[in-house]
Protein backbone atom coordinates (compact mmCIF):
# COMPACT_ATOMS: atom_id res chain seq x y z
CA UNK A 1 0.00 0.00 0.00
CA UNK A 2 1.50 3.17 -1.15
CA UNK A 3 2.09 5.65 2.09
CA UNK A 4 0.25 8.33 0.43
CA UNK A 5 -3.09 6.37 0.00
CA UNK A 6 -3.15 5.53 3.51
CA UNK A 7 -3.56 9.11 4.51
CA UNK A 8 -7.58 10.02 4.07
CA UNK A 9 -7.71 13.49 2.39
CA UNK A 10 -9.57 15.77 4.89
CA UNK A 11 -12.60 18.00 3.35
CA UNK A 12 -13.61 21.38 4.60
CA UNK A 13 -17.04 22.49 5.74
CA UNK A 14 -17.53 24.53 2.25
CA UNK A 15 -16.75 21.78 0.02
CA UNK A 16 -19.16 18.97 -1.30
CA UNK A 17 -18.04 15.66 -2.50
CA UNK A 18 -20.05 13.26 -4.83
CA UNK A 19 -19.17 9.74 -6.31
CA UNK A 20 -21.43 7.96 -8.68
CA UNK A 21 -20.46 4.84 -8.22
CA UNK A 22 -22.26 3.61 -11.81
CA UNK A 23 -20.36 6.59 -14.06
CA UNK A 24 -17.03 6.23 -11.84
CA UNK A 25 -16.88 10.08 -11.23
CA UNK A 26 -15.60 12.24 -8.58
CA UNK A 27 -17.12 15.74 -8.25
CA UNK A 28 -16.11 18.66 -5.64
CA UNK A 29 -17.84 21.35 -5.38
CA UNK A 30 -17.01 24.45 -3.37
CA UNK A 31 -16.67 28.25 -3.38
CA UNK A 32 -14.64 29.07 -6.55
CA UNK A 33 -16.45 26.38 -8.79
CA UNK A 34 -16.85 22.40 -9.11
CA UNK A 35 -13.89 19.95 -10.31
CA UNK A 36 -14.77 16.24 -11.52
CA UNK A 37 -12.74 13.35 -12.11
CA UNK A 38 -12.99 10.05 -13.78
CA UNK A 39 -12.17 7.21 -11.77
CA UNK A 40 -10.81 4.18 -12.54
CA UNK A 41 -11.62 0.24 -11.72
CA UNK A 42 -8.70 -0.71 -9.76
CA UNK A 43 -9.26 1.82 -6.85
CA UNK A 44 -12.02 2.61 -4.85
CA UNK A 45 -13.11 6.03 -3.01
CA UNK A 46 -15.31 5.81 -0.32
CA UNK A 47 -16.85 8.82 1.96
CA UNK A 48 -15.95 8.60 5.97
CA UNK A 49 -18.31 9.95 8.53
CA UNK A 50 -15.53 12.79 9.82
CA UNK A 51 -15.76 14.16 6.46
CA UNK A 52 -12.81 12.67 5.00
CA UNK A 53 -12.21 10.97 1.68
CA UNK A 54 -10.59 7.38 1.38
CA UNK A 55 -8.81 6.44 -1.50
CA UNK A 56 -7.74 2.20 -1.81
CA UNK A 57 -6.25 0.11 -4.11
CA UNK A 58 -7.56 -3.75 -4.75
CA UNK A 59 -4.08 -4.13 -4.21
CA UNK A 60 -3.55 -7.00 -6.51
CA UNK A 61 -1.49 -5.32 -9.37
CA UNK A 62 1.88 -2.88 -8.50
CA UNK A 63 -0.32 -0.20 -11.12
CA UNK A 64 -3.43 -0.51 -8.89
CA UNK A 65 -0.87 0.73 -5.73
CA UNK A 66 0.29 3.67 -7.51
CA UNK A 67 -3.00 4.75 -9.16
CA UNK A 68 -4.19 5.15 -5.28
CA UNK A 69 -1.81 7.11 -4.43
CA UNK A 70 -1.89 9.10 -7.64
CA UNK A 71 -5.85 8.97 -7.30
CA UNK A 72 -5.51 10.56 -3.45
CA UNK A 73 -3.55 13.62 -4.58
CA UNK A 74 -5.49 14.56 -7.48
CA UNK A 75 -8.64 14.64 -4.93
CA UNK A 76 -6.52 16.26 -3.10
CA UNK A 77 -5.00 18.92 -5.31
CA UNK A 78 -9.16 18.90 -6.12
CA UNK A 79 -10.14 19.94 -2.72
CA UNK A 80 -7.54 22.92 -2.92
CA UNK A 81 -8.43 24.23 -6.25
CA UNK A 82 -12.03 24.48 -5.50
CA UNK A 83 -11.28 26.66 -1.89
CA UNK A 84 -8.02 28.70 -2.64
CA UNK A 85 -7.20 28.24 -6.23
CA UNK A 86 -3.68 27.97 -7.77
CA UNK A 87 -1.43 30.90 -9.24
CA UNK A 88 1.66 30.66 -10.91
CA UNK A 89 3.82 34.24 -12.03
CA UNK A 90 6.06 34.21 -15.06
CA UNK A 91 8.34 37.54 -15.20
CA UNK A 92 9.62 38.56 -18.96
CA UNK A 93 13.16 39.30 -19.29
CA UNK A 94 14.49 41.61 -21.79
CA UNK A 95 14.63 44.83 -23.53
CA UNK A 96 11.41 45.86 -25.32
CA UNK A 97 9.81 42.48 -23.75
CA UNK A 98 6.09 43.53 -22.22
CA UNK A 99 2.94 41.78 -21.57
CA UNK A 100 -0.82 43.02 -21.80
CA UNK A 101 -3.77 41.38 -20.94
CA UNK A 102 -6.70 42.20 -23.09
CA UNK A 103 -10.29 40.48 -22.48
CA UNK A 104 -9.51 36.80 -22.95
CA UNK A 105 -6.34 37.46 -25.05
CA UNK A 106 -2.79 38.39 -23.85
CA UNK A 107 -0.82 40.13 -25.73
CA UNK A 108 2.88 39.29 -25.66
CA UNK A 109 5.67 41.17 -27.06
CA UNK A 110 9.32 39.42 -27.12
CA UNK A 111 11.32 40.26 -29.55
CA UNK A 112 9.82 38.68 -32.78
CA UNK A 113 9.23 40.84 -35.41
CA UNK A 114 5.37 40.70 -34.32
CA UNK A 115 3.46 40.76 -31.03
CA UNK A 116 2.17 37.26 -30.07
CA UNK A 117 -1.32 36.97 -29.14
CA UNK A 118 -2.74 34.20 -26.84
CA UNK A 119 -5.68 32.77 -26.15
CA UNK A 120 -6.98 32.36 -22.56
CA UNK A 121 -8.42 29.21 -22.24
CA UNK A 122 -11.78 28.70 -20.17
CA UNK A 123 -11.36 28.62 -16.11
CA UNK A 124 -8.08 30.25 -16.41
CA UNK A 125 -7.54 33.80 -15.77
CA UNK A 126 -4.69 36.27 -16.63
CA UNK A 127 -3.71 38.83 -15.26
CA UNK A 128 -0.48 41.25 -15.40
CA UNK A 129 0.12 43.66 -12.41
CA UNK A 130 3.29 45.08 -14.90
CA UNK A 131 4.60 45.26 -17.72
CA UNK A 132 7.20 42.61 -17.12
CA UNK A 133 5.11 40.67 -14.74
CA UNK A 134 2.05 37.84 -15.68
CA UNK A 135 -0.12 36.03 -12.97
CA UNK A 136 -1.96 33.03 -14.04
CA UNK A 137 -4.69 31.57 -11.66
CA UNK A 138 -7.12 29.05 -11.72
CA UNK A 139 -8.94 25.93 -9.74
CA UNK A 140 -7.17 23.74 -11.55
CA UNK A 141 -3.67 23.27 -10.86
CA UNK A 142 -2.75 20.92 -14.01
CA UNK A 143 -4.67 24.10 -16.10
CA UNK A 144 -2.73 26.38 -14.86
CA UNK A 145 0.82 24.88 -14.76
CA UNK A 146 0.02 23.76 -18.76
CA UNK A 147 -0.93 27.74 -19.45
CA UNK A 148 2.19 28.81 -17.82
CA UNK A 149 4.95 26.04 -19.67
CA UNK A 150 3.15 27.28 -23.37
CA UNK A 151 3.67 31.22 -22.24
CA UNK A 152 7.27 29.98 -21.12
CA UNK A 153 7.86 27.80 -24.07
CA UNK A 154 6.72 30.86 -26.49
CA UNK A 155 10.56 32.77 -25.63
CA UNK A 156 11.88 30.35 -23.09
CA UNK A 157 15.35 31.83 -21.45
CA UNK A 158 18.36 31.99 -23.81
CA UNK A 159 21.38 30.27 -21.51
CA UNK A 160 23.77 33.56 -22.94
CA UNK A 161 22.15 36.37 -21.26
CA UNK A 162 19.07 35.10 -19.41
CA UNK A 163 16.62 36.85 -21.93
CA UNK A 164 12.75 35.07 -22.48
CA UNK A 165 10.23 34.31 -20.31
CA UNK A 166 10.62 32.46 -16.57
CA UNK A 167 9.04 31.26 -13.45
CA UNK A 168 9.38 34.18 -10.56
CA UNK A 169 12.39 32.89 -9.01
CA UNK A 170 13.91 30.63 -11.83
CA UNK A 171 17.51 30.59 -11.77
CA UNK A 172 18.45 30.35 -15.11
CA UNK A 173 22.38 29.14 -15.17
CA UNK A 174 24.45 31.13 -18.04
CA UNK A 175 27.05 29.94 -20.17
CA UNK A 176 30.13 31.84 -20.78
CA UNK A 177 30.77 33.47 -24.37
CA UNK A 178 33.56 32.35 -26.58
CA UNK A 179 37.12 34.42 -25.73
CA UNK A 180 39.24 34.94 -28.69
CA UNK A 181 42.27 32.64 -28.82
Amino acid sequence: MSRIEKQPVVIPEAVKVNIVDAENLLTVKGPKGELSLDLINNISVSLLEDGAVKVSSDGKTRFSKAAAGTFRSLIQNMVIGVTEGYVKELELIGVGYRAKSQGKTLNLTLGFSHPVNYEVPEGIEISTPSQTEISISGMDKQKVGQVAAELRAIRPPEPYKGKGVRYKGEQITLKETKKAV
